[in-house]
């Protein structure tokens, strides 16, 4: 396996590293490296403090990838072994926004679900919303256990403003998921055409590492391609 890049996967809010399981394997199979970072979803401080150990343990240089809320998160590291970012349906606050507010810029889908924080200030998703909106072009099974398995989200985690984001930076990718009923097509393509990113448009919905791990894959092993010509 080859040892000069290594793939870093952020999970986005409601999962964990084991979403990125089909995007992993293939990733493996074609000889690259790849490590999901375990994200606490206690707040963006936190978050980027679990991705920049990680970062710290794979060593070398790393391709960041980053779902969802995730995307917040990847732009937050300060972590200088990174070489190019690639946001997968994410959300890319720019400096001073917030996730949450990139997340309601534009309005929601008819199946997207209300989210409210409870008494300890954590926002779980209903599990009607994994089938509607979160990951509606997935097996039933993938469904109920994408329902299962979920880890809510502090609300801190979406309320701070971010600094610099990194993608002013660095090389940046965007797949963009025409059927998010999560965050919309129209507010994805916004965010990377501010970023300057290099969008991949696909067909899919929220959760592409789950229902279209090929087109994922893809698209990482492209970058990481492009990658290696820098170092």
């Amino acid at each position: 396996m080859s040892a000069d890049i290594t793939v870093v996967l952020a999970h986005g809010a409601w999962a964990d590293g084991s979403s990125w399981n089909k995007v992993i394997t293939r990733l493996q199979a074609q000889g690259v490296r790849a490590v999901a970072a375990p994200l606490p979803l206690t707040s963006l401080q936190d978050d980027v403090a679990a991705l920049e150990d990680t970062l710290q343990h794979v060593g070398g240089p790393v391709v960041l990838a980053g779902h969802a809320y995730a995307g917040g998160v990847i732009g937050s590291t300060t972590a200088d072994s990174v070489r190019a970012l690639v946001y997968v349906a994410a959300l890319a606050p720019a400096e001073g926004e917030t996730v949450g507010e990139v997340f309601t810029r534009v309005a929601p889908h008819p199946d997207a679900p209300a989210l409210t924080p409870n008494e300890h200030g954590l926002v779980w998703l209903p599990d009607e919303a994994f089938p509607k909106a979160f990951a509606h072009l997935a097996t039933a099974e993938e469904q109920a256990l994408l329902g299962a398995v979920q880890r809510p989200i502090s609300a801190a985690a979406i309320s701070t403003p971010v600094g610099r984001p990194l993608w002013k930076d660095l090389p940046t990718w965007y797949l963009l998921a025409e059927q998010d009923r999560m965050i919309p097509a129209e507010n994805q393509r916004f965010m990377a055409e501010r970023m300057g990113a290099t969008v991949r448009a696909h067909d899919v919905d929220h959760a592409p590492l789950v229902t279209a791990p090929d087109i994922v894959a893809e698209l990482l092993l492209e970058v990481v391609q492009q990658t290696r010509k820098t170092l």
